[in-house]
């Protein structure tokens, strides 16, 4: 698969403090990627070096298989956590600036400004000044001036923060159209259920280094623990449960389901398997639930932490 960013046993260290140690990730063309990590994992610095405001002390970048240079920033949209709007300036007059930056001409700037003022219903903003609106209201304005000029890689870092409900969604759907028509996104976030909903790859960083990496799909095969969660219709609980424990291990889930008796979460062996334990069931019980415990994104990133220690 080609990829439109490779970053290559990139190093960097502030004194004596080591934020990156030869880390190396890949960025698939037109996939959501994950950049995870706990604060003060490296995550920040690693993006600040691909938005070229800091250097590596070693290793290198890539973007589309040539080495990163200064005219590259054209081709990055790069949404930073601490937000950077001129609070006095129209944003109108702001946005057009900022287009300019990124090397739109004045017109088309404008054409393009109006096409996203009307999508995000924003029309009446034009003349107002940052001052005057919300952090969200804010954040939508930033989000704009983002991605108005149809970077080939987009870089969030935590895109949602300041969002209600209703324009985080909007934010969402925004950001997986952008991946449709062919970005490519690297999305920063410490909120696990948007990587869920909006991650294809994910690169968890941890102490400075990189300690996992890969499609978020096959992750989570590799997380899995062999447990499933079932549902059981019976007269006696205690003793169902009794007569599981003495084939396999379970225990009561506090999974909530509908019209069972008796919630488990049980575990198998490696040689175990789910007929097995399907077929012992169906001798002792009616199955109302069965279903294989995926581990989520943030069962992942907790577990791989934890085992960083």
């Amino acid at each position: 698969m080609e990829n439109v960013l490779s970053v290559e046993g990139v190093s960097k260290a502030y004194g004596k403090f080591t934020a990156l140690n030869n880390v190396s990730i890949s960025v698939p063309k037109g996939s959501v990627f994950g950049l995870l990590g706990p604060n003060g994992a490296g995550k920040t610095s690693l993006i600040r070096i691909i938005n070229q405001i800091t250097l590596p002390d070693s290793g290198k970048i890539l973007l589309n298989g040539e080495n990163l240079q200064p005219h590259h920033i054209l081709d990055i949209g790069y949404l930073p956590e601490e937000r950077g709007l001129y609070k006095r300036m129209k944003i109108g007059e702001q946005a057009i600036y900022l287009a300019q930056l990124k090397g739109m001409p004045y017109n088309e700037a404008k054409k393009k400004l109006q096409y996203w003022f009307e999508k995000f219903e924003i029309t009446n903003w034009w003349n107002k000044k940052i001052e005057e609106l919300s952090k969200g209201m804010a954040q939508k304005v930033q989000f704009i001036v983002t991605v108005m000029h149809a970077p080939k890689l987009l870089i969030f870092d935590e895109p949602f923060s300041g969002f209600d409900p209703i324009n985080a969604n909007l934010i969402k759907d925004e950001i997986l159209q952008l991946r449709d028509e062919g970005a490519t996104i690297i999305f920063s976030t410490h909120r696990m259920e948007s990587v869920e909903e909006l991650c294809d790859y994910i690169a968890l960083i941890d102490k400075s280094n990189k300690i996992l990496d890969g499609k978020l799909n096959d992750i989570k095969q590799e997380f899995k623990t062999n447990q499933f969660e079932v549902g059981l219709a019976c007269q006696d609980k205690e003793a169902l449960l009794l007569d599981i424990n003495s084939k396999f291990r379970a225990e009561n889930s506090p999974k909530i389901l509908f019209n069972e008796d008796l919630r488990l979460k049980v575990s198998l062996k490696e040689n175990e398997s789910s007929n097995d334990l399907i077929q012992f069931l169906n001798n002792k019980a009616q199955i109302t639930h069965f279903t294989e415990v995926i581990p989520s994104a943030n069962d992942i990133f907790l577990k791989a932490v934890a085992n960083n220690e």
